[in-house]
């Protein structure tokens, strides 16, 4: 009897921590995960041989219900977790949403639109060796004299150009090693294969020509001294994790990872020490989408223009943090969980690190030497609550960080690193070329091309509510014209502030560098206690870099949200991944752009903020044989939401 009412106790005790520590957006547990595969393989796609597992992830709550959920004063009845799940089976593409309550198929159906789900790692993998084992690359291999067990192949995903019919394809391109680690650094040029992955077979193969292989001499990126392990040196009262839910300082949010967004943060929350009451800022956070064009129109070239996250997933790209490395020593590490191409639930270890960093300057700081007797000096160290992920994409290395701050801000940083994705060419000294070479000649034989990137993030920000609008605040320039400053001033000008409300989504649409302007999102029926509208705005770290390809041409087509930095849209929770749901071989028919498009009202209404942190990168010698991190990012800071410094408080 004893032993039953501990054991009752126990239960009881594990449901009410688990209880303190779920929330409606958690990621799908490992048991949610494989519970939706079962499910899945009991139905008619489980009798076809080829169903694949492409995507898995939880199926957005009703916004409402969430935070009716979070607002409660006693736990509700949480939403109905559902997952949603992309299979390949019998050749199409299945989107199936699972009651994870009743253990049923809510909905089926088979997508008929453009564009096809992510690969997998086992696709990707399978069609690196497929080249291998070809009669005619090992003869093209051969002919350049090179040893077939040396080279390595990389699939690449080939975009859209036109086609009525697309089919689901990768071009591998091929490297030769011999005894390199810098694989990307040595490639095999002039050999393209076309390969169909729901087939698996080379459906078009070319050699063209021969070019030298760039020597392995000078391309090694590793270090030749033992990395220095780095330590943030804080001394503050640290952060608490409770399952997803993280405390630290004013701040209270919800960190998630998902195979395709790498980390989300969600209902994000800052304490106004004014009222004791935590106000939210951002309901959900995370990259949508990248897109890295490379500018080489040839044949061999012109269809790399990745979208990583759609294509490949950003989340599932995931690296293991290594601590000293990667994150201080002061660091928590988080898991991830992914679904594998078989639907089992696989764990992403270390791939998420959460630590307190001292930015080795002051949040704020003065000195008063006009008291009379006294040199008043004041101010408060620059420690902030960090949120890091690393994601490696083929040659490119994205270092991913959510930073916290006291004062109330969030900045959002990304530096790129990794190595260069280059072409050979015969040209060893830049005085021989003669010819467009679209890139620099980084070393012997080796041509690093131009290229962009454009990480996209999604801000659904909720400043102290859903109603909130975007407002533009243009600095103008004044002649002096009043006639009571005519006699006591020679000012002739100075600047003032006009502020616009957008009204529609073509208003949330902004170039930003053509006049000075500031961009807010308020909430207007808030106001601060001298009546002030209280807001946040938007901090560029650099100036935004937009697209230069011609709207006709086909990248751009399906990437044309990559001509404004800033987009403004109204919620909607399907709404999501800024190139459609759908990227590999997307046709620009879905996301972002297409969304905008319909022009719906944005004042005063749950809206959604999306910024392109974007980069044209000319590489340079330094570049190679490893980049030196290239930082880019944003920062939300309050603006009127506080009645004074909260830093203060």
């Amino acid at each position: 009897m004893k032993i039953r009412i501990l054991t009752l106790i126990f239960l009881l005790q594990c449901a009410f921590n688990l209880g303190l520590h779920f929330h409606p957006l958690d990621p799908l547990t490992p048991q949610e995960i494989n519970k939706t595969s079962f499910i899945v393989k009991k139905s008619h796609l489980g009798t076809l041989k080829d169903l694949t597992f492409h995507y898995l992830d939880l199926e957005e709550p009703n916004k409402t219900h969430v935070l009716r959920w979070l607002s409660s004063k006693k736990p509700p009845q949480p939403p109905r977790r559902r997952s949603l799940v992309v299979v390949r089976a019998g050749g199409q593409t299945h989107e199936l949403i699972i009651d994870l309550t009743s253990g049923k198929i809510a909905s089926s159906r088979i997508y008929t639109g453009h564009g096809f789900p992510s690969f997998t790692f086992i696709e990707l993998f399978k069609a690196s060796k497929l080249p291998l084992t070809y009669p005619s690359f090992k003869k093209s291999i051969l002919d350049r004299s090179l040893n077939i067990s040396e080279v390595s192949c990389i699939p690449f995903t080939v975009g859209w150009y036109g086609e009525t019919t697309t089919r689901r394809e990768v071009r591998a391109s091929c490297f030769y090693r011999d005894g390199s680690v810098n694989v990307f650094t040595r490639p095999i040029e002039g050999i393209t294969v076309t390969i169909d992955v729901d087939s698996m077979k080379v459906v078009k193969y070319s050699d063209r020509f021969i070019k030298p292989v760039p020597d392995k001499e000078g391309n090694d990126f590793r270090t030749k001294h033992k990395p220095f392990p780095f330590s943030c040196n804080v001394s503050d009262t640290g952060f608490k994790i409770l399952g997803k839910k993280i405390k630290w300082a004013n701040w209270k949010f919800h960190v998630g990872f998902t195979a395709r967004a790498g980390i989300t943060i969600s209902t994000a929350s800052v304490l106004d020490t004014r009222t004791k009451r935590f106000r939210r800022v951002m309901y959900r956070g995370h990259l949508s989408e990248t897109f890295v064009p490379y500018m080489d129109p040839t044949y061999d070239w012109y269809f790399r223009t990745f979208m990583d996250i759609g294509e490949f997933g950003f989340g599932r790209s995931a690296v293991n943090l290594q601590p000293l490395i990667d994150c201080p020593q002061n660091a928590a590490f988080l898991d991830g969980y992914v679904v594998g191409p078989d639907g089992t639930a696989q764990r992403m270890s270390n791939v998420m690190c959460v630590f307190e960093k001292n930015g080795y300057g002051a949040s704020f700081r003065h000195t008063e030497i006009n008291v009379p007797g006294q040199v008043i000096t004041s101010g408060e160290a620059d420690i902030s609550l960090v949120v890091r992920m690393v994601a490696t994409l083929g040659n490119y290395d994205y270092i991913v960080d959510w930073e916290f701050k006291k004062n109330g801000a969030i900045r959002v940083g990304v530096d790129l690193t990794g190595v260069l994705e280059v072409k050979a060419t015969s040209y060893t000294s830049n005085e021989q070329i003669s010819e467009n070479t679209y890139g620099t000649l980084v070393a012997k034989n080796t041509i690093a091309i131009n290229h962009d990137h454009y990480l996209t993030y999604y801000l659904d920000l909720d400043i102290d509510g859903n109603g909130n609008s975007l407002v533009k605040a243009k600095l103008k320039t004044v002649r002096v014209t009043d006639v009571h400053n005519k006699t006591s001033s020679p000012r002739k000008s100075y600047w003032t502030v006009v502020r616009e409300t957008a009204k529609t989504e073509a208003d949330g649409r902004v170039r930003l560098g053509s006049e000075p302007v500031e961009l807010l999102i308020v909430n207007p029926q808030k106001k601060t206690k001298i009546g002030n509208t209280v807001g946040y705005r938007l901090i560029p770290e650099h100036l935004p870099v937009t697209s230069l390809l011609t709207d006709d041409d086909y990248p751009e087509i399906r990437t044309s949200y990559t001509k404004y930095p800033v987009w403004v849209t109204a919620y909607n929770r399907s709404e999501r991944w800024a190139g459609g749901f759908y990227s590999d071989r997307s046709r620009g028919d879905d996301g972002l752009a297409v969304w905008s498009s319909r022009n719906r009202e944005i004042e005063n209404k749950d809206i959604v903020m999306w910024y392109n942190v974007g980069f044209h990168h000319i590489p340079y010698q330094e570049d190679f044989p490893v980049m030196p991190t290239l930082h880019g990012g944003f920062t939300l800071r309050p603006s009127n939401f506080f009645n004074n410094d909260p830093l203060l408080a």
